[in-house]
């Protein structure tokens, strides 16, 4: 027996193309599902998906033994339009995730993202290893990284956090704001037009939240203070969600993640650390490790003043432990299976 669906109203009238629809998942429809009702997720619940569509939101009715968890936020799906009952899940443009230590499969983060804005705050909080690991993340799903620096209004002067940031990775675009200000709007507007998705990453207390409201236009998210005592945020977020934007768009809120494990983003480290991985190919031994061998382009850099030996630092921890975390295929060719390369850090 089927559950009655109830389509909450829409707000405003909306185009299948503003909730991101675009010819890469147009060109996955085959024609007997011409028919069918392309829904994008708005919220994954332990028990119940919710989804976007042109009239509004609608509770998706999954098949029996359905996982929620095989559904991120920001995913479109199609479902029959007479009872949505899910169909099927189509391919992802992008997708956001991570794995957390003890986890057999990584934690679905948010999927078809066009910008990734990561945000930290001018305080503190501000961390620039951790935020090599949401660059990392960023290069690695394909999708376009953008640091947010909050809490501007409470520094005499947030050009020193802005230059810290710009020089993690090359043409990275840093932008420092007032997250209650109107004005954050017009400064993220160029990542936020009409069909283009966002989502929020970074620590709890940063902002997050307030900048999720500033940028719906609406009280969508609940927001708290930070601790007097380390300028550490409190938790905020306790799940994903997608939410129309203001002034166009599309933003997915994710839940505050202080923790962050690398594993499985060898590109995207390449891509955060071009700078060294443009050198290896120069040094004498092909399996350089860039610490004690005669002639390594990457110690001579250093040496030379040229590169900057705590991002050496950081990328060789990173490195380390993407390797140890990146599960590894074994076995016959035929008959491979995969498992873990090494302990988790």
């Amino acid at each position: 027996m089927q559950v009655p669906v109830s389509h909450e109203p829409k707000s405003a009238q909306r185009t299948i193309t503003d909730l991101g629809w675009s010819s890469f998942f147009d060109d996955q429809i085959i024609a007997d599902e011409t028919h069918l009702s392309r829904l994008r997720i708005a919220t994954v619940h332990r028990s119940r998906v919710t989804a976007e569509s042109e009239d509004g939101v609608v509770k998706i009715n999954l098949p029996a033994h359905s996982k929620t968890t095989d559904f991120a936020v920001g995913d479109w799906v199609l479902a029959d339009p007479s009872n949505d009952m899910f169909v099927r899940r189509l391919d992802r443009h992008t997708l956001l995730d991570r794995h957390t230590e003890g986890a057999k499969i990584p934690q679905l983060i948010a999927a078809n993202i066009d910008t990734l804005f990561i945000v930290t705050s001018c305080n503190d909080d501000f961390n620039p290893a951790r935020l090599e690991r949401y660059l990392a993340l960023a290069n690695e799903a394909g999708t376009n990284p953008v640091i947010v620096l909050t809490k501007a209004d409470q520094v005499d002067d947030a050009t020193p956090f802005q230059d810290q940031a710009s020089a993690l990775q090359r043409g990275l675009k840093v932008v420092f704001l007032n997250a209650k200000s109107e004005t954050a709007i017009a400064k993220l507007a160029p990542w936020c037009g009409s069909g283009q998705t966002v989502a929020l990453v970074g620590s709890s207390g940063v902002g997050k939240s307030t900048l999720l409201n500033t940028l719906a236009g609406k009280e969508v998210g609940e927001t708290g203070g930070i601790r007097e005592d380390d300028a550490k945020g409190r938790h905020t977020t306790t799940s994903r969600s997608l939410h129309p934007i203001k002034d166009g768009g599309l933003v997915i809120d994710t839940p505050g993640m202080r923790t962050l494990h690398i594993s499985n983003v060898s590109t995207g480290l390449d891509v955060l650390f071009a700078e060294i991985t443009e050198l290896t190919p120069n040094c004498r031994f092909r399996d350089c490790s860039h610490i004690n061998e005669p002639k390594c382009a990457v110690q001579a850099a250093v040496k030379d003043g040229s590169l900057d030996p705590a991002r050496v630092a950081r990328w060789r921890k990173l490195s380390e432990e993407n390797q140890d975390n990146t599960p590894v295929a074994t076995g016959p060719t035929n008959n491979k299976i995969v498992k873990p390369r090494g302990k988790r850090r």
